[in-house]
């Protein structure tokens, strides 16, 4: 009976703390229209657009995406990705939070037959399922990951991919910014997002059920990088990646992974 009691306090601690981070993630939704949220997120400079393009340009070959896929794009934001994806064919349903960062996705007029918006908060969501990949950049840091990744393989058919980019721990300049608080609100994230360590991610994979685990550190590339050094630091950066030990410092990790085709009995 005790063990029950103490399931049950749990559970309503957990539903309570995802509640409070939700309210966090909608007024900071309401916070980021107020300025430019593609500059505060770093991809309206000329470093960042590259970043943004390469990111996408990973997150789409992982999961394979082309027409007469079903996919899900968690945590849509202002559509900046939405509309890279949307370019494969995919039928996207894309999803968030704020209401205040959709309308500014809806505002790009992406085709409404290739893509459905919605706002919904993912943890808990009613989103008909099952997607052939589900994807997003920079979204599940903002989540109760554990939940997340059981909501997500639930959502996926079987052999379904799982395509994200999220930023690195290791990195020294996320690692500062994602544990000092003031220097959070300065900087622009919300308060309770954070960032992951790949082998800590790697066993939430698994304990959630995924196979084929792939978490890749990538990106050296600054977005306030000058014009003028874009090339010769992505020269260097490229060089940085391919180097064992130095290129887990990297600013963001790549996760691929995949439901099974079967599941182990």
């Amino acid at each position: 009976m005790y063990e029950n009691q103490t399931l049950c306090m749990y559970g309503q601690a957990v539903h309570y703390m995802t509640k409070i981070r939700a309210t966090n993630e909608i007024l900071h939704g309401k916070k980021l229209i107020h300025g430019n949220p593609e500059q505060v997120w770093g991809w309206s400079t000329p470093a960042g657009r590259i970043q943004a393009l390469r990111r996408a340009e990973l997150i789409i070959s992982g999961a394979r995406l082309m027409p007469k896929l079903r996919v899900l794009e968690i945590g849509c934001g202002t559509g900046n990705f939405t509309e890279r994806f949307a370019k494969t064919g995919a039928s996207l349903v894309a999803m968030d939070i704020s209401h205040d960062l959709l309308e500014i996705a809806r505002a790009r007029n992406l085709i409404p037959e290739r893509v459905q918006f919605l706002k919904k908060r993912f943890e808990d969501c009613d989103v008909d399922g099952p997607f052939d990949a589900i994807i997003g950049s920079s979204i599940l840091h903002h989540l109760d990951v554990e939940l997340s990744l059981i909501k997500i393989f639930e959502l996926l058919k079987p052999g379904g991919i799982m395509s994200f980019a999220e930023p690195n721990m290791l990195n020294p300049q996320i690692l500062i910014q994602k544990n000092i608080p003031w220097l959070k609100k300065r900087l622009g994230d919300s308060p309770d997002e954070t960032a992951f360590v790949r082998w800590i991610l790697h066993r939430h994979l698994l304990k959630a059920g995924f196979e084929k685990i792939e978490i890749t550190p990538f990106d050296w590339l600054h977005p306030a990088t000058p014009v003028p050094l874009i090339q010769t630091i992505f020269r260097v950066n490229c060089l940085l990646e391919s180097i064992p030990v130095i290129r887990e410092f990297s600013g963001s990790l790549y996760i691929r992974c995949q439901r099974p085709r079967k599941l182990v009995q």
